[in-house]
């Protein structure tokens, strides 16, 4: 084999490893939406297999920058960004980048503080999970750093972004409920000012419109940020004459409020939700829920950003934006049980 100064594996090496040009292997590298899904699945085992990692640190070194991303999440006490957090990590690493990591705690107004103390500590990039649909301070470090939003897009920004299917997602689970001949669907969302919240309400309300229903707007709360304030909304919902007979709850710390306020009534109910979480296949309760890979949106988020890093002395890509897909898995329902798939129509058999 074929091996570059120091002794590393090339681009080349890989190529013959996947059975592709070192082309194509520069081309996957930079997430080109033309690559084939096998050929890049070839590619990344051989760059697994054989321990590929471009010198980008030289690269930072000699053009003066620090080898270092930053990342903002805005709650890393919640799973999805701690393992959106390791998917960055995984890619930066992977290319000889270091990781500074912030928390906005879901506070819009710290975000332009941590942003620009990312920038003054010389990050090469930024990937942010906007904490606020105000983003200048975005646009304002977009002057110095190159800058990739992660699980909510950009508002005035012509930069990248990788999503998720929100509104996709929510419709399937909804309609996983309605066809079990639900009527009643209590929806559980945090504040509509977020995209995630606006657009899993979007999908929530369009599974009714596919079927000639309407939500009942009684069952509708929203602005929930934690699992207690999704706990009190539950109980009071159950509380109703006509309470809901499901929930649909859209992110997993809603989910969690939701259960322990079942528990707390002494009383079960199908719930629907957005995000897997643990041991919830043990929970002896009929959950259909909306899971995705949340590594794959780091990893995505940081190819994206570095390969506008590689692009510094050329003309930059057009802003690109990727989504991650989602799929139903089912716990504690007939013909579920922790399978994949996607229900059938409301009153299918």
């Amino acid at each position: 084999m074929t091996a570059r100064r120091g002794g590393g594996p090339t681009m080349h090496d890989v190529g013959k490893v996947a059975q592709v040009s070192a082309m194509t292997v520069s081309r996957v590298l930079k997430n080109d939406p033309g690559v084939s899904e096998a050929t890049r699945e070839r590619v990344f085992a051989a760059v697994d297999q054989l321990g590929y990692r471009r010198n980008q640190t030289a690269r930072s070194l000699r053009l003066g920058g620090s080898g270092m991303i930053g990342l903002v999440v805005t709650n890393l006490a919640n799973p999805f960004y701690s393992r959106l957090a390791l998917g960055v990590q995984e890619v930066a690493t992977k290319y000889g980048f270091r990781m500074l990591l912030s928390n906005s705690a879901e506070q819009a107004g710290q975000e332009p503080e941590l942003v620009n103390g990312l920038v003054d500590h010389q990050v090469e990039g930024l990937i942010v999970v906007p904490a606020g649909s105000r983003q200048q301070h975005l646009a304002d470090a977009m002057r110095h750093v190159p800058v990739v939003l992660a699980a909510r897009p950009p508002a005035g920004l012509d930069t990248d972004c990788v999503l998720v299917e929100d509104f996709h997602g929510a419709r399937e689970a909804t309609a996983c409920l309605l066809a079990e001949g639900h009527t009643r669907i209590a929806f559980l969302g945090n504040p509509p000012a977020l995209y995630t919240g606006a657009e899993r309400l979007r999908g929530f309300w369009a599974a009714h419109e596919e079927i000639g229903s309407e939500p009942d707007s009684a069952l509708i709360r929203q602005g929930l940020v934690d699992s207690a304030t999704a706990e009190r909304a539950t109980l009071d919902l159950l509380g109703q004459a006509e309470g809901p007979t499901a929930l649909f709850c859209t992110n997993n710390r809603i989910s969690q409020g939701a259960i322990r306020a079942l528990y707390k009534a002494g009383t079960t109910l199908p719930l629907a939700g957005f995000d897997d979480f643990d041991l919830s296949d043990v929970l002896g309760l009929p959950l259909t829920l909306v899971s995705y890979d949340a590594d794959e949106i780091g990893r995505q988020a940081a190819r994206l950003l570095i390969d506008r890093l590689e692009h510094d002395d050329a003309a930059p890509p057009a802003s690109r934006r990727v989504t991650v897909p989602t799929r139903i898995v089912r716990h504690g329902v007939s013909g579920g049980d922790g399978r994949d798939g996607v229900c059938g129509s409301p009153g299918s058999s």
